[in-house]
Parts: C-alpha cells; structure tokens; sequence
C-alpha cells in the first residue's frame, strides 16, 4: 500500500506512526509547503489513500481521506461529536469527566490536540469516543457520530474557508448523515446553531440549555454563562448516550453528575487562572483567537472591571474590527492593551475615537503584560485578561506558544 500524507503536523506524524506499526511494508510519503494551485497539479495516481491534513481543502478524488473519515469508517464504538465556534473543547472535557464518573472506558480525541488514530487500536464495542471536530475535520466527512452537539456557531476561519457559508456547511456535517437512532444536541439561542440543524429531520433532536438544580450549577468551577450552558450540553449528551431523557438523568444520577462536573478545572488557555499579583487576577484566555469568543470571555466576570490584552494575526481582512469596537467600547473597561498587527490596525483606526483615551500600544507580549498591570492598578481594576480576539502566528509558534509565554511572564516578570 502507498500512502501520501498532505502536512506533517500533529496528525500526519501520527497517522505515518499508526500504518508504519500496523504494515511493514506500506509505503509513505509526505508533502508540505504547498499552496492551492500546486494541489490541483499534483499527479495522485500512484497512491492508495491520500490523507490531507485538517486545514488542506477536501479534495475530488476517489481515493482522498483524512483521520476524522478514517476513524468514523473502523470505530467500532459509538462517537459523541462535539463542534462549535467556541467552547466545544471544555464541553468535550465536561462530557468525558461525567462519562469517567459513570466508570465507562471513554477516550478523549480530535481537535482537542490528540489525534484519534492514536486511540483506534484501544478501542471496542463497550468503549465511547468524545470527539472534538472542527470545520475543518468535518469539512468532507460522510459519516455522522452516534451523538451530536452544536454550540454556538459564528464566522471564523474565513482565512481558509471560501466563505461564511461554506464553513457553516462543513459543520453541518456533524448531524447531516445522522439516523432515527441518534440524538442532536444543539444550542437554542443560536440562530446559526438552529440553522444546522434544519439539514436532517431523523435523529432526536435536544435544544439546550435548560433547567439544571443548583447544586449541580454549583459543581461547574469554572466561570461564565457560557461555561454553565457547556456542562448542560455535556448533560444532554450523556443522557442520551444512556437513552434516557436530560430530566431523567439529572434525577437519577445527580451525584455522579456533581462529582463529574466538579471534577474538570478548565482547559489550558481558556479562560484560565494564572495568578493574582497585589489583588489583580490574571486570566489566560490565548484560545480566543475571534472576536465572538473574546466577547464570551470578557462577560464572563460581571460587575468586575477588566484589562484586556488584545491583538495578534488577523483572520478577516480586519473585517471583524468595528465589531471588536463594540465589544470593548464598554463601561467596565477603563484601559485596552493593544498588540500584534491587528492590533496596530485598531489602534491605527480608532486613535480618534471615543476609545482613544483607553487605547495603549505595547510592542511586545512582556510589554503588554507589563502595561496591562500598571493600567489594572491605576484605575481599580481587578482583572487582567488575556483574549487576543486574532491568530498567533504574527509573533508565536501558534496559540500554545502565545499561552505559555503569557503565563511564564506573569509568573515571573511582574
């Protein structure tokens, strides 16, 4: 068997990993740095199976794959699907920590960073897959998961997808495929989330959020709305992984439930806690790279004034900066660090507006924390949050590297 593997990253390592240690003899080969046209040109023939990597654009060849359709055509267990514009990862960890509380063999894949060919050899009929699947792992998938959920949905990615509608029909994927035996959970208060849905008529179908007691409110540690409505979701989804209803599982299996919950602190670099420094918390949030998440994250401390860093790589033709404007043009927050090109760019676009006075341009990340901490002190504000509302890549390795660089000054420059 000859394979070609189009990108080398997380996956592609991965994948040449899984068939090299299952046949001896199979032949891979890799291609990087290509560009969309070089795609269309390349002679394909020699190869059995093409695997493009996540963001590579599905291709039209018989023999074109990737992981996420490779994994859904050999799982031999069910697949929780979790996709969103933002939060889809904690909802996934919330859904793994509850299925880990009932004692089930469950395994954590996808777009969370672990790549699911590595878990297909571990696998069998009594285990269950939660997978977190972006647009671009749901782009060209034929196949839906046994259980779906959709989160908020808003523009993103429109750097590499043709369009808004183009993106949100790759996640339509998720449920399009699903049967009168599977179950979509989906967030009601979504016009685009609701939207998706509309491709199918078969499956059960779940809005979310609803009613949860208290106690069990009580048990989601980390902050924002946003997050409540994640563990509902995660409720939902493992009620029907037990094909009961949500109200029936909340009843039945509240400790279970609390003591899941209660389990899951948060994913790094989202809206997690770094340290608090003469009364001012730092908050690390580097996995808000668009403007709709950085707005989740900066409602998510109500009544608190907050400093804002801002600014990275920008994704939209700077498309999204009047939006980013109402977002922070707020009472509760009295400075803005700005940094990065996009950064640069608002400052260059609203130098006169009614934000001029709250506007401070730092040239580095060590600078911005730096400014964002003199700012907090000056004007009594207790938070100093770091959601850039753009990509990494302008100035870091990628959104890890922008995270971890954010807390290793925190911890130790202040």
């Amino acid at each position: 068997m000859k394979i070609l593997l189009l990108g080398y990253g997380k996956e592609g390592q991965a994948l040449e990993k899984y068939f090299k240690s299952h046949d001896k003899s199979v032949k891979i080969d890799v291609w990087q740095d290509f560009t969309p046209a070089d795609l269309k040109q390349r002679d394909y023939s020699p190869y059995d199976i093409i695997f493009r990597s996540p963001s590579v654009p599905p291709l039209h060849l018989e023999n074109k794959s990737s992981i996420t359709k490779y994994f859904f055509e050999h799982c031999p267990c069910p697949i929780i699907g979790v996709t969103a514009t933002k939060g889809k990862g904690t909802t996934c960890s919330f859904i793994h920590y509850l299925l880990k509380a009932h004692g089930e063999d469950a395994y954590l894949v996808g777009n969370i960073g672990e790549p699911a060919i590595n878990a297909l050899d571990s696998l069998n009929e009594n285990s269950v897959v939660v997978y977190e699947m972006s647009s671009f792992q749901l782009w060209d998938l034929k196949k839906s998961p046994h259980i779906s959920v959709i989160g908020t949905i808003e523009p993103d990615h429109l750097n590499v997808h043709k369009d808004y509608s183009d993106y949100k029909n790759a996640k339509a994927n998720i449920c399009r495929y699903q049967t009168a035996d599977d179950y979509l959970i989906y967030f009601k208060n979504n016009p685009e989330s609701i939207e998706l849905t509309n491709v199918t008529d078969r499956p059960h179908k779940i809005p979310y959020p609803f009613e949860i007691p208290n106690d069990i409110v009580n048990a989601v540690k980390i902050p924002g709305e946003h997050n409540k409505n994640n563990a509902i979701a995660a409720i939902a989804a493992v009620a029907s992984y037990k094909n009961i209803s949500p109200d029936e599982y909340l009843r039945e299996y509240k400790d279970e439930i609390i003591r899941g919950l209660s389990s899951f602190h948060g994913l790094p670099h989202r809206l997690e806690f770094v340290r608090e420094i003469g009364g001012i918390k730092f908050y690390d949030d580097n996995f808000s790279t668009n403007t709709a998440s950085t707005k989740v994250a900066l409602e998510a401390f109500p009544g608190e004034k907050i400093i804002p860093i801002i600014g990275g790589l920008d994704k939209t033709d700077y498309q999204d900066l009047p939006e980013l404007y109402e977002i922070l043009n707020q009472d509760y927050i009295p400075a803005i660090i700005l940094m990065g090109t996009s950064g640069h760019e608002f400052m260059n676009r609203y130098q006169d507006s009614s934000l001029k006075d709250h506007l401070i341009l730092a040239e580095s990340l060590e600078d911005a924390v730096k400014k964002a901490y003199e700012e907090a002190r000056n004007t009594d504000a207790h938070l100093v949050v770091m959601s850039p509302a753009a990509a990494s890549f302008d100035m870091f390795e990628n959104v890890y590297d922008r995270g971890d660089q954010y807390q290793k000054i925190v911890r130790s420059s202040i």
